[in-house]
């Protein structure tokens, strides 16, 4: 490869980074370029640490030989796997760590060393085998995404030859900053999905960070809360505490995204989320079908953990339809981008009324009369009821357990 090849070569990598390419792309582009080059790659792999709940990272892969295989994949913890953790201890980027070296290549035949995956990569017919470390500094570092991993590999009889090597030396910086910045994008907005919720995060990332900005929105309200929760964890350990909290806030969630509506906050245990369409009743029934949803979850959720010997529970729901202000909220040091208006004061307090009335689900009369008829007709009035801090009283509904959702 001349100087002008890896140039040209490094300002692709560079343009497609700033263009804001996947990482797969970034990958493939590169080999295919190095390939045209004459830097003669069978295969390559790029490793990234990621921050999310439940990724430990992801893996891209790339190889010219046809063999269809994922280009990418997100691994869970590492520690929770201990195959996949030996298989890390006896990798060659394990080494890399314990010793500070940056880079290890060798002939697969003649090398003394044998990690994990040299003897798959022999029977493959691979013959010259190199893996760098790109590190990031400290306050460049995220978590456990404090570098770049990469491995190589080609068929080339004499393996790598040392003027590959150092094409690749100096390819390879570009090709981790790329992926180090489009990572760093996914992270982010990852991040922001997780905490503030997917629709409040993705307005958040579009720049709608402006305090005191807010939209007026019409959305069915949806509140939901533990029965019992206070005296559970007056008499349950309080290591069982999280995971109960988790397994129900897991039924909630997975309920309400199952059917098109978003999360807003997580309130000890309490649920706070919106169904918004342009059609009233569309909302509606998006909100009772996560009902019914959520109902089955809990069914199979309290079977499991009695099985476990863990206390169980049940979800008390209130849901109202309003107008709310959906925006930036607080100071200029800590904003939250949530909803406000009256309409959220009183999904709460209807939610509240379970308890009195005996029931799991509670409605409003704004609800019940912004469904569709098939809707309605499950629905049966408790009476009218005064709602703490709501100045007039109103009628509120349940749902007819002889009439369950379709």
């Amino acid at each position: 490869m001349t100087n002008y090849s890896i140039e040209t070569t490094r300002a692709w990598v560079i343009e497609r980074g700033l263009a804001g390419a996947s990482e797969t792309e970034l990958l493939h582009g590169f080999c295919e370029r190095c390939c045209h080059l004459g830097l003669d790659l069978a295969r390559g792999m790029v490793l990234i640490d990621t921050l999310h709940p439940v990724y430990e990272g992801r893996v891209f892969r790339w190889r010219n030989d046809g063999v269809e295989e994922s280009r990418m994949l997100e691994y869970g913890r590492t520690s929770d796997n201990l195959e996949a953790a030996e298989n890390w201890r006896r990798s060659v980027f394990s080494h890399l760590l314990d010793t500070g070296a940056d880079e290890y290549a060798c002939h697969l035949s003649s090398t003394e060393a044998e990690f994990w995956n040299f003897e798959a990569l022999r029977r493959d017919g691979l013959v010259g085998y190199a893996a760098f470390i790109h590190r990031f500094a400290r306050e460049g570092s995220f978590g456990d995404m404090d570098c770049v991993y990469s491995s190589w590999s080609t068929h080339h009889d004499d393996g790598f030859s040392q003027a590959q090597l150092v094409a690749l030396r100096e390819l390879l910086p570009a090709l981790a900053l790329a992926i180090k910045c489009v990572s760093l994008a996914r992270v982010a907005a990852t991040l922001v999905e997780v905490y503030l919720g997917r629709d409040a995060g993705a307005r958040v990332l579009s720049g709608r960070i402006t305090r005191g900005v807010a939209e007026k929105l019409n959305a069915v309200l949806w509140f939901s809360d533990l029965r019992g929760y206070t005296t559970i964890t007056d008499t349950a350990a309080p290591e069982e505490i999280i995971p109960l909290l988790n397994d129900y806030s897991e039924a909630a969630i997975s309920a309400i995204y199952q059917h098109g509506g978003d999360v807003l906050k997580l309130i000890g245990d309490g649920v706070l989320a919106i169904f918004r369409a342009e059609d009233q009743q569309h909302a509606c029934h998006c909100a009772l079908e996560a009902e019914a949803t959520l109902k089955a979850s809990k069914i199979a959720l309290n079977q499991r953990r009695r099985d476990e010997g863990r206390p169980v529970t049940s979800i008390y729901l209130g849901l109202h339809i309003g107008d709310v202000l959906f925006g930036n909220v607080g100071s200029e040091q800590r904003l939250d981008f949530t909803v406000v208006g009256p309409a959220v004061n009183e999904v709460s307090r209807i939610a509240s009324m379970c308890r009195s009335v005996d029931r799991s689900v509670v409605l409003s009369s704004a609800f019940a009369m912004a469904a569709a008829l098939e809707d309605r007709e499950r629905l049966v009035s408790l009476g009218r009821y005064a709602l703490r801090g709501v100045g007039r009283a109103q009628e509120l509904f349940t749902l007819d357990p002889e009439r369950p959702a379709s």
